[in-house]
């Protein structure tokens, strides 16, 4: 491409960028080239980045949301399922700390007969993404091309990928940036990004997992609201049938954070290992993504065939299956042992007794960013092997000297530090406390 159509290219987002931030409303076809010239590198990483900068400063409206899905969906191929099974559903999740949803629900709704196709995304600051946790796993492959990704789904009802040069490249381009220019939690960027992935894979139904709270992206629980509706809304836009459920993030979800950490959790999960707050929020998602395929179902036999795929190891048998299928070392499912583990384990222990009142998702989720479970810089390597691993949750009952949280990491760097970051994050109470309930809301 020529030097000339490089700066006219760069002339037409400099002029986007200008009139967003004036408060002018962008046309369909600005947003397109926008997302279109940035993907065919005619703009640099840094001009890209003032624009989702202005976006999220100045919001969208639901036009420019739409048209923003749109051009990141037509940015590459949009597949047709419809001959893989009479339906095939989705599920995608906001952003959270300890969150591994996706790895419990896929292989469930899949294993009581429902397909199950997913384009996921990376890990967005101190919120792990679903792909980083996946690679844990030796030889897994992640990056299906769109044939690839449909040639699994046929085989064996499920498929996972990140994105790729042929799904959503728009998205997976300016998803990049988000994570590193402070634009993560803006609504209408967000909105776009779910559900491009969505419309994109093809998927017949979709269930939003929205969280809200301190280890959410979203923090406030009426904004994570407004950002479920607004996904709603697109979703209705494309013709695809969507719900969503809004899920507190106060606290970590389950009790591990960090990549290989969290795999091994979800395949408890699927084991039959009931993991508070967890298997609860990954048990009634299930149900609903089921009652999307077969709207007649009801919510009682919905969530009897959640648990009876639990029960009775389909579920962790669809698990091993799909891991084989995308290349995955499947003995690593049938031995956690031998996921990746970290040089070193120190435990923390309690300094007093009492009840769990308070863990400070967020910052935990920064300390096993810290350790090397996240990324603080574009392209940076992951340890798949480090995190944390909760031993309670609010509302349990310590002992002065029980374990309190596990530090799975290399060594490197000052324990005195990172134990003190643990403990300021949880505080205990001298009577009983109830946590929360971790769904709150199912719209």
């Amino acid at each position: 491409m020529s030097a000339t159509a490089d700066r006219e290219a760069a002339g037409r987002v400099l002029a986007a960028i200008t009139a967003k931030r004036d408060g002018a409303e962008l046309t369909d076809g600005t947003i397109e080239a926008v997302v279109a010239e940035f993907v065919a590198g005619r703009v640099p990483d840094y001009q890209m980045a003032a624009w989702l900068a202005t976006v999220a400063c100045q919001g969208m409206t639901r036009a420019e949301t739409v048209a923003l899905t749109r051009a990141y969906v037509d940015s590459g191929v949009r597949l047709n399922l419809r001959d893989v099974g009479p339906a095939v559903v989705d599920k995608h999740s906001t952003g959270g700390v300890g969150d591994k949803i996706t790895l419990f629900v896929a292989p469930v709704v899949a294993a009581s007969g429902v397909a199950v196709g997913k384009v996921t995304g990376r890990g967005l600051g101190f919120a792990g993404g679903t792909v980083d946790k996946l690679e844990s796993i030796s030889g897994l492959k992640v990056d299906l091309s769109a044939a690839e990704l449909r040639s699994v789904l046929a085989e064996v009802g499920m498929a996972i990928s990140g994105q790729s040069d042929e799904l959503v490249p728009g998205d997976r381009a300016t998803y990049a940036l988000r994570d590193v220019t402070a634009t993560v939690d803006s609504i209408p960027l967000i909105a776009a990004s779910v559900m491009s992935k969505k419309i994109a894979v093809g998927a017949h139904g979709v269930v939003l997992d929205v969280k809200f709270g301190e280890g959410a992206v979203v923090v406030d629980r009426g904004l994570a609201e407004t950002l479920a509706r607004s996904m709603i809304e697109i979703g209705e836009a494309f013709g695809l049938r969507c719900r969503a459920v809004l899920s507190d993030m106060n606290q970590p979800l389950g009790y591990a954070i960090g990549n290989a950490l969290e795999v091994r959790e979800a395949i408890e999960a699927l084991s039959g290992t009931d993991i508070p707050g967890f298997t609860e929020l990954g048990r009634r998602i299930a149900a609903l993504m089921l009652q999307l395929a077969d709207p007649e179902l009801t919510a009682d036999a919905a969530q009897a065939r959640v648990t009876d795929a639990v029960s009775s190891g389909a579920a962790l048998a669809q698990f091993r299956r799909w891991v084989e299928a995308q290349g995955g070392d499947a003995g690593q499912v049938d031995d956690v042992g031998k996921l990746p583990r970290a040089a070193r384990t120190d435990v923390i222990t309690s300094d007093c007794s009492g009840w769990l009142a308070r863990i400070e998702a967020r910052q935990l989720g920064e300390v096993a960013l810290s350790l090397g479970a996240g990324r603080h810089l574009y392209h940076q390597p992951l340890d798949h092997s480090a995190g944390l691993r909760l031993r309670g949750r609010i509302g349990d009952r310590m002992t002065e000297g029980d374990p309190l949280v596990e530090v799975h990491w290399d060594g490197r760097g000052d324990l005195a530090e990172i134990e003190a970051r643990i403990r300021s994050a949880i505080t205990f109470s001298d009577g009983p406390v109830g946590p929360a309930p971790v769904i709150d809301a199912v719209l």
